[in-house]
């Protein structure tokens, strides 16, 4: 037992504490299992693996995008935001709009829609529906107009419950409609899109490069097979040459019998 003195104040008399003392050491706790020391590194994979999803905001309201970008942070994703349609086709590399009545004076080429190198790469695109200029799914047609871009997932909010407006952006190619205000429940319906649209973009830049590999080998065979006919044709010239060129060929032999004498 050790005995402490505190000082006393001028409104407090002396007193003494009293602490236990002992010679045994400190309880430690218990060391991790295997099985605890396995599930923290899948834990962080888990993190890890959600944080390599890029996720583009779109919302005109800075509340509401505000709020949009918080939700996806706080579940592990990387978030960019756009203001309008505009600005998130400028980010996807798709800029300039249809005109659907072009003046004579515009060439041909200004009715398509033109593409610029795309500034960001995203894993899928979340948009407000009722926007200036440009509604949710307005870009949602573009977005999947776009040869490049057709199979990144594209989620509508809307603060508006209309059936018809919610089935035409499904019909479009839209995998959710989330109506407003966004849950935190609802970003974690997004990952079963971003692991499809992965996969999706994984098998189409394996087909694209089986398909750039198909000229190089087709056009392998042809310079093998060219590159024998070319063997054939001067083994042949050789072994022509060197019958044309031997002393049996050039000596001139006529049969006894074919001999006239004249008288």
């Amino acid at each position: 037992m050790l005995w402490y003195h505190l000082p006393s104040l001028p409104f407090l008399p002396h007193f003494f504490i009293s602490l236990p003392h002992t010679n045994q050491p400190p309880i430690l706790p218990p060391p991790l299992t295997e099985s605890q020391h396995e599930t923290k590194p899948k834990r962080d994979m888990a993190v890890d693996t959600e944080a390599q999803f890029h996720v583009l905001a779109v919302d005109d309201s800075l509340i509401d995008r505000k709020l949009i970008e918080r939700l996806l942070k706080v579940s592990s994703y990387q978030v960019t935001t756009a203001e309008s349609g505009i600005k998130a086709l400028e980010l996807l590399g798709l800029r300039g709009e249809q005109s659907t009545s072009p003046s004579p004076s515009s060439s041909s080429s200004s009715s398509s829609i033109s593409t610029n190198q795309q500034e960001i790469e995203v894993n899928l695109i979340i948009t407000d529906y009722c926007m200036p200029e440009m509604t949710g799914y307005d870009l949602l047609k573009r977005v999947k107009a776009s040869s490049s871009l057709k199979d990144i997932p594209v989620v509508i909010m809307s603060s508006e419950n209309v059936p018809s407006r919610i089935d035409r952006c499904l019909e479009g190619g839209a995998e959710e409609f989330f109506l407003k205000p966004v849950k935190l429940s609802d970003m974690n319906r997004l990952r079963s899109h971003l692991l499809k649209g992965k996969s999706q973009v994984q098998e189409n830049e394996i087909q694209q490069n089986q398909d750039d590999q198909k000229p190089k080998e087709e056009n392998g065979e042809v310079s093998s097979s060219n590159s024998l006919n070319c063997k054939d044709s001067k083994r042949k010239s050789r072994e022509i040459e060197e019958e044309l060129s031997s002393p049996e060929r050039k000596r001139q032999r006529f049969p006894s019998s074919s001999l006239v004498v004249e008288s």
